[in-house]
């Protein structure tokens, strides 16, 4: 006597109750890949986003102190009174 197999009918159930995401899965990332590969370096240079993000890494990097205190191999940095594994 032959098993049942409940895969396809799970399958089918799921998709019956799925498919509108999956739908708009698909057009949000078509639509998001499709921006993204429009933009520019032009774009990147004129973002407010990005010089803000360029700033703050600046910013982020000239705080870090060199530190005395090493363990073997792993660095440590100070920042704000905290030690930071670098």
């Amino acid at each position: 006597m032959r098993k049942f197999d409940p895969w396809p009918v799970f399958f089918k159930r799921e998709f019956n109750r799925n498919w509108l995401f999956l739908v708009g899965f698909a057009i949000t990332g078509t639509i998001i890949t499709k921006f993204s590969l429009g933009l520019t370096e032009e774009d990147r240079k004129n973002s407010v986003f990005a010089q803000r993000h360029k700033q703050r890494l600046a910013m982020f990097q000239s705080s870090l102190l060199p530190c005395d205190h090493s363990l073997s191999t792993l660095t440590f940095q100070v920042m704000n009174g905290r030690c930071m594994l670098r």
